[in-house]
């Protein structure tokens, strides 16, 4: 015989949550696993998990109304005869027309125009929107090959080939039916209306050996003025960053788990890879190890949110960062104006991320013409500038706090952390204590 304690209250089990029930049923329900956009809602160790040591007496701090902290970054010093040139570490990561409007597009490229930085075009080729308003834009080169023509490689002004991406490391993307419209299927080579997935590798090669023949096939197309770029998700960091330096990179791009995605199955994006902070050390100490730390530059994107989150990605190791999800609500993305319609499609502006059913009330992700209508290119690059421009200038403000006259002269000593999971990862010491897992000694 059961006795209920009516002292106390009904107790849930913290592995069979709520949530957890809920997707138990709805598999039960459907047989479908779940697809959904953005990247891990987990909570994993981040750069809120690092603090600056500013200067005191033992440092020696700079003035910011008189002395300068260069915040510039070039990439692709290493083979291109034309490296890119950027005022502000900050990138704007790939994210395909397809996935976003046209008008998201053009917002992005407009903004980063505006701050002086990058556009990176995604899975689905090069739009006249995106072109026509960045300044500096690089194209991607996915196993999809969509789009992919020898004249827009030679418009862009650099070149990324994507093996991976942190949300779902080894494994493609996915563009369901309703998002590909008639000029998504023609710039894609795909039938109107048809769930698409890339495929999760490229077709012409099955390692880095035949990496490194593409990558100067790509440098024989374009008279070897374009950077190269390979990006990887963030799952073994240290080899491949070395491989990807072998194969002939000039820039490597290293994308955490917190990095977003169009769509994928949430199993993938909640248990696959490494958070963006475990990715770092490994990636620049294989740098380190071939010589090429500084000469190969590094970008390092997933959940990166402000510019303490940049300062700390650059102390780390990293030359500059890549955001995608922040760019996105920058210029509009869950934006809680919205509210109203985000109920109706049973979610809540800050959650919405059913990106892949092209329904976004914001007008971002969606290839629907009245919904892409809601979102002014011009004002939200607009938006886009003056957040990059608030990260920048914070993320100067600290290095000048720390006496750095440049972004990447900060340095990991110039850290500490605040759990042993992150002084573990970031390689930094745990706060008050000159010691972090695996150094030995306190």
């Amino acid at each position: 015989m059961s006795y209920h304690n009516p002292f106390t209250p009904p107790r849930k089990s913290a592995t069979f949550d709520d949530y957890t029930l809920a997707e138990i049923r709805r598999a039960a329900a459907t047989g479908i696993y779940d697809i959904r956009g953005a990247g891990t809602k987990r909570k994993v160790p981040h750069f809120d998990d690092l603090l600056f040591l500013g200067a005191s007496i033992s440092r020696y701090p700079l003035e910011g109304y008189r002395e300068k902290c260069d915040t510039s970054v070039v990439l692709g010093t290493r083979f291109a005869k034309k490296p890119i040139y950027l005022k502000t570490p900050i990138t704007i990561a790939g994210m395909s027309f397809g996935a976003l409007s046209g008008n998201a597009k053009e917002a992005l490229g407009r903004g980063a125009t505006l701050a002086g930085t990058s556009t990176t075009t995604g899975d689905g080729g090069m739009t006249d929107e995106e072109r026509g308003h960045s300044q500096t834009l690089v194209y991607q080169y996915l196993p999809s090959r969509y789009g992919m023509n020898p004249k827009d490689l030679r418009r862009a002004d650099a070149i990324e080939v994507v093996v991976g991406q942190g949300a779902k490391p080894g494994g493609g993307g996915m563009l369901l039916g309703q998002k590909i419209s008639d000029r998504v299927a023609n710039m894609r080579n795909l039938p109107k209306g048809i769930d698409q997935r890339s495929a999760c590798r490229h077709p012409d090669w099955t390692g880095p050996d035949d990496l490194e023949i593409k990558i100067l096939e790509l440098r024989e197309i374009t008279d070897w003025e374009k950077p190269i770029y390979v990006k990887v998700g963030g799952a073994r960091p240290y080899y491949d960053t070395a491989l990807a330096v072998k194969a002939g990179a000039d820039v490597v791009v290293l994308d955490g788990m917190q990095g977003g995605t169009a769509a994928t199955q949430d199993v993938f994006i909640e248990n696959v890879g490494m958070p963006t902070l475990a990715c770092i050390r490994p990636a620049v100490q294989a740098l380190q190890d071939l010589g090429m730390h500084r000469k190969v530059q590094l970008i390092i994107s997933g959940g990166i949110r402000s510019g303490a989150d940049v300062a700390k990605a650059l102390a780390l190791g990293a030359d500059a960062v890549a955001i995608g999800t922040a760019a996105l609500v920058a210029i509009g993305d869950n934006d809680p104006k919205w509210e109203e319609e985000y109920q109706k499609l049973g979610t809540t502006a800050g959650a919405y991320d059913d990106w892949h059913e092209g329904k976004d009330p914001a007008g971002i992700t969606t290839q629907d013409p009245e919904l892409a209508a809601r979102l002014d290119p011009v004002a939200a690059g607009r938006r886009l500038a003056n957040y990059l421009k608030v990260m920048t200038l914070e993320a100067q403000t600290i290095a000048r706090a720390c006496g750095k006259n440049k972004l990447t002269n900060l340095e990991p000593e110039d850290l500490c952390a605040l759990t042993m999971e992150a002084a573990a990862m970031a390689q930094v010491p745990l706060a008050g204590t000159s010691w972090y897992p695996g150094k030995g000694g306190f």
